[in-house]
């Protein structure tokens, strides 16, 4: 006798529409994107012609181009990352410490202390630029830090203020994940005679790698993306970060809103890269403890 052929069981309707409705919402976001990329490929005569919603007769990168060597974005582009790239380190390593501190040495207030951090998260930016802004104006540096020797117009300031901003997202984030590792692990260590720098170096670090890679891809995209810091603290326009170049490609009398939309997509292009290097980690940093009670 065989055995009677096993039927996968029916799909329910209710996935469907779950699918449906997340592939709608995706296209919402994707949308705008979508647009500014169909729009930087066509001559800004054909769309004021014909719309943006019509069919392409023309399509090139001449506005990539042009946005490029009009703009001078690569300097910019480097202004950027010299704020990006060690505020993300610098977060990402003092928040670590806080949060190991919080979360695994059972220090006195720690709970307090974690509320703080947190705390700092709601504080409105603007409300602080007018203090910052004469504080910066008396705090010496010397020449190799920053060639206006006070920390306005340098881009000390601009990345201590992002390190202030992030540090309390990054304690939390960091401080609850944490508390999920086995602390077995810990005591297991603390037998074989590892201080508090070993322990947290070389034990609680490398589990962590997923939260920090999510953390950091976040981190990198906010403080890249910052407008408000560089316009204030910064006064020279040759240090201005890649999101104020943008206001290079407007003419006095009229703007080539498709050639903007190319800067636009062109300032966009190191956070996709940075996703997708860290996507694997950051996927599993979101994931992780989804199938915890």
């Amino acid at each position: 006798m065989t055995a009677p052929a096993t039927t996968r069981p029916p799909r329910r309707r209710g996935r469907l529409g779950v699918h449906l409705f997340l592939s709608a919402v995706s296209l919402g976001f994707l949308a705008p994107l979508l647009l500014a990329v169909y729009a930087s490929l066509r001559p800004y005569e054909e769309t004021a012609a014909h719309g943006y919603f019509s069919l392409p007769r023309h399509l090139s990168f001449a506005y990539y181009r042009q946005a490029l060597t009009d703009s001078g974005m690569g300097r910019y582009f480097l202004n950027s990352l010299l704020i990006a790239v060690p505020g993300v380190l610098l977060t990402l390593f003092l928040a670590s410490f806080v949060a190991f501190a919080v979360s695994r040495l059972r220090i006195r207030g720690g709970l307090a202390l974690l509320m703080v951090f947190t705390a700092g998260n709601l504080l409105p930016q603007q409300v602080i630029v007018t203090p910052l802004y004469v504080l910066f104006n008396k705090v010496p540096l010397p020449y190799w830090m920053s060639d206006s020797r006070m920390m306005y117009d340098s881009y000390w300031a601009v990345i201590a203020v992002q390190i202030a901003f992030q540090l309390g997202f990054c304690v939390f984030v960091l401080a609850q994940f944490m508390r999920t590792l086995p602390r077995e692990i810990l005591e297991a260590a603390i037998v074989d005679g590892a201080g508090v720098w070993t322990r947290y170096r070389r034990v609680t670090l490398p589990l962590c790698r997923p939260a920090l890679a999510a953390l950091g891809t976040l981190q990198f995209t906010w403080m890249y993306n910052d407008f408000l810091w560089g316009l204030v603290f910064l006064s020279d326009g040759d240090k201005l970060p890649v999101t104020s170049a943008l206001n290079n490609l407007r003419g006095q009398f009229f703007t080539d809103h498709n050639l903007l939309a190319a800067g636009s997509v062109l300032v966009a292009l190191p956070t996709v890269v940075v996703f997708l290097l860290l996507q694997r980690h950051f996927l599993a940093g979101l994931t992780l403890g989804a199938s915890k009670g």
